[in-house]
């Protein structure tokens, strides 16, 4: 008996199943790791600190979830994985305990114009089925209610073989879309303002065209006046029907011009071609200003913007169609499937209703499911992303997320902590790169890696509780308790930026005073109506450099030096120096080195299989031809000042024989963001979120303007790079310039000398100013959300 009652109190052995309780990373290199080991608590929240480029989204994205997905597309057979991304394996000694990733990065969404939030989804595909069943009167399948199908119908004759006999039959085929056809589903129609292109009361001859690139007697003006389709010397609003139409819509053909093969065509289809069809980005400003002007888009006067047909918005559910329940927000459209009653389509029904609740579970319930998806901030195209993850029955799952927090009011960071803590209580491991500090606080387990950025991190400086971060005297431990006092002494504006009747999607009719020659901090829970308020009201022109949330694209060719076009004046000294071409100290024209054609890596295709990158054997992964790096500038060859960080680059270029002043400006500006340790070659696609948008900072810095407008420039930066952002606001603004931030850190708040807070709520909740003042007054009121938040933040 005795024996039986000791047994039964014995704990039973551990099942050597749940012994794998840990996901190892051992000896991890990608990027700037350095032989990075550790260990991740599985079925934990584990949140990964450190400053912007100290290698966190190198161990968590690109080795672990990169791995992850690499062995689940390796589960399917090598005709399937011949349709799938070839992924290579993370340059790593040992990963062990690896579950499925689910990753949920800040990529922005498509910027197709065809994509909004509804699509992007799945509930606008509902919302299609729910039409086609319950819609009066009926006008066909889903298709006739989806923006994205046209109305295509034909007949004809069709040849095929049977029996031994070849046998001829008509065929016809119907299929009703729900695209208008005016403007093909976009809901807006464009047209270019052609007394941007050109002066009519002037001829060719005497410089008609003024259109960027087509002036001065280049080739492109050289083309139209040499063409033989029209007199260059007659004035071009004298021009016949057929003159006109050959210089602005001709299509395109063969000639010669001054003994060269030129293709001509009509100066409309070319310019929408060479410029209107590129990324405004990556444009010079004065291209840029260009596109702006000649460009102008309406809404669409055969659909008033609903981008449906006429057939489509006639079918109703009540009184109700479906353009007028995409343009419900999207708390309140959950409101009107709830009031649905109709057995026949029941589950769909509810379906459709669990993935609205999930909006504004997730703080997205001011949304509407035809909101563009390419206008997502994002943090909120982020938690989109989250959305189909919520009700998922899958546990055991890694759910990798970059920065959950972004573009959330301190409000608003409280319900994503909840969703995070709540996907880990079903089981999942989760895994968050984070600089908020109330998000660290809820971790289970923390990573900082550091102790700096670029080649100066890569390593892991702590690894355990958050209480043991605090203790640990790392960067991050430092500044984790770090509260910016509020400034008691403010500057006096020297003007207003006067904004009458701003009604840009939620705003109602908003009269504000935005103070200038100081720095204004405008603030307000997601979706109040801030970037409206901005970006809507504020024109960006003459005088108004606009830094938005955009990623920046650039291929693996594209580095720094490209982007900000510090490139041109070093090729141009090399060449000066030298007594050659510029042009031979570009990898990417006639110095590159012909066996791997500037890459300095040849890449080997193997099919399903992941491709192999090897260094060039010729220029050891130089880039260059060896005859250019026989030429030196200041003792030093292109592809040695290519390496150097933006710091020893800034000294190098600052005195003695290598001296070049405009490069010397261009380095300056990278310093002053921060940006003093990134090489000057490294590929744009391995820096982080917070480097490309403090590179984007510095390029603009250079633009010649009187107001900045900056939204969220505390995007990616961790604790001890906010105070610099703080310095480069102030330096702007003692520089003469007004500094107009769109952001949500308390740091940046309490250093604003006014501050425009909007609200109450978001979506139909907000668009109002609920309070006008100094960082001061509005933690002395209380009266708002952000003026609690801000007190708390302050210590008040």
């Amino acid at each position: 008996m005795s024996m039986a009652t000791r047994t039964d109190t014995q704990s039973p052995a551990q099942h050597v199943a749940d012994s794998r309780d840990l996901i190892r990373v051992h000896g991890a290199r990608v990027n700037n790791l350095k032989d990075v080991s550790v260990e991740i608590p599985k079925r934990r929240l584990t949140v990964f600190t450190g400053v912007s480029g100290s290698g966190k989204s190198s161990l968590v994205f690109d080795t672990i979830a990169a791995e992850s997905q690499r062995l689940i597309n390796e589960t399917y057979s090598a005709f399937v994985q011949g349709f799938m991304p070839a992924l290579a394996r993370p340059e790593v000694d040992v990963l062990e305990g690896l579950t499925t990733a689910i990753l949920v990065d800040q990529q922005r969404m498509g910027a197709d114009p065809r994509s909004t939030v509804g699509t992007a989804t799945d509930a606008n595909a509902m919302l299609r089925i729910l039409f086609s069943r319950l819609g009066n009167p009926h006008i066909g399948s889903p298709k006739a209610f989806s923006f994205n199908v046209a109305s295509i119908s034909g007949a004809g004759a069709v040849r095929f073989e049977r029996g031994g006999k070849t046998v001829k039959e008509r065929r016809s085929f119907n299929i009703t879309g729900g695209m208008c056809p005016r403007c093909e589903g976009r809901g807006a129609v464009s047209d270019i303002d052609l007394t941007q292109l050109f002066d009519d009361s002037k001829s060719l001859n005497e410089g008609a065209i003024t259109a960027p690139g087509y002036t001065g007697g280049g080739w492109n003006s050289r083309l139209y006046i040499e063409s033989g389709f029209y007199d260059p010397d007659k004035p071009i609003r004298k021009y016949t029907k057929k003159e006109l139409h050959d210089f602005l819509h001709h299509e395109p053909v063969r000639m010669k011009i001054a003994g060269i093969n030129m293709t001509y065509e009509g100066l409309i289809p070319r310019i929408q071609r060479s410029m209107l069809s590129k990324d405004k980005e990556g444009m010079q400003p004065h291209i840029r200003a260009f596109v702006d002007r000649a460009v102008t888009f309406t809404t669409c006067p055969e659909c008033d913007g609903t981008r449906l047909t006429e057939a489509a918005r006639s079918s109703r559910i009540g009184k109700v169609n479906i353009a007028d329940a995409c343009a419900m927000q999207i708390s309140d459209l959950a409101e009107w499937v709830r009031g649905l009653d109709e057995p026949s389509v029941a589950p769909l029904i509810t379906t459709l209703q669990q993935i609205l609740d999930s909006f504004a579970e997730i703080g997205l319930g001011y949304l509407s499911l035809e909101r563009p998806s390419g206008t997502l901030s994002g943090g909120e195209a982020q938690r989109v992303k989250m959305i189909r993850h919520l009700g998922s029955a899958l546990t055991d799952v890694t759910y990798v997320f970059d920065e959950p927090t972004i573009g959330l009011h301190p409000h608003d960071v409280q319900r994503m902590n909840d969703l995070l803590l709540q996907l880990r209580d079903k089981g999942n491991t989760v895994l968050v790169v984070e600089h908020e500090p109330e998000t660290i606080a809820i971790a289970d387990h923390v990573v900082d890696l550091g102790p700096g950025a670029g080649t100066a991190g890569g390593t892991v400086c702590f690894e355990g509780t958050v209480g043991g971060l605090r203790a640990s005297g790392t960067l991050t431990g430092r500044h984790l308790e770090d509260r910016a006092a509020v400034k008691e002494k403010v500057r006096t504006s020297t003007g207003a930026l006067e904004i009458r009747g701003a009604n840009v999607h939620n705003l109602r009719d908003v009269d504000v005073d935005i103070p200038l020659g100081v720095l204004v901090v405008i603030t307000g829970v997601a979706g109040s109506g801030k970037s409206s308020l901005v970006q809507g009201s504020i024109p960006a022109g003459a005088g108004v450099v606009a830094i938005d949330q955009v990623a920046i694209r650039g291929s693996r060719r594209s580095n720094p030096a490209t982007y900000t076009g510090l490139l041109d004046p070093i090729r141009k000294a090399f060449a000066k120096a030298n007594g050659v071409n510029a042009a031979l100290f570009s990898a990417n024209s006639e110095g590159a080195c012909p066996h791997c054609n500037g890459a300095g890596v040849v890449y080997t295709d193997l099919a399903m299989m992941a491709g192999v990158a090897t260094t060039c054997e010729e220029c050891e992964g130089k880039r260059f031809d060896a005859s250019v790096l026989e030429y030196h500038l200041g003792g030093r060859d292109i592809s040695e000042v290519l390496a150097m960080p933006v710091a020893e680059a800034r000294e190098f270029f600052g005195a003695g024989e290598a001296r070049t002043p405009a490069a010397h400006a261009i380095l300056g500006r990278l310093a002053e963001v921060g940006l003093g340790y990134l090489s000057l070659g490294q590929p744009l696609t391995t820096l982080s979120g917070g480097e490309r948008q403090r590179l984007k900072l510095a390029t603009h810095m250079a633009e010649k303007g009187g107001v900045y407008v900056l939204d969220e420039p505390t995007t990616g930066l961790h604790l001890a790079d906010v105070e610099q952002l703080l310095g480069l606001l102030d330096r702007l603004v003692e520089d003469g310039k007004s500094v107009i931030v769109i952001e949500h850190h308390q740091a940046v708040m309490a250093h604003a000398d006014w501050i425009i807070d909007l609200g109450p709520g978001a979506g139909h909740d907000g668009g109002r100013i609920v309070f006008e003042g100094t960082p001061a007054d509005i933690v002395a009121a209380r009266s708002t959300l952000t003026g609690e938040h801000l007190a708390a933040y302050v210590g008040a």
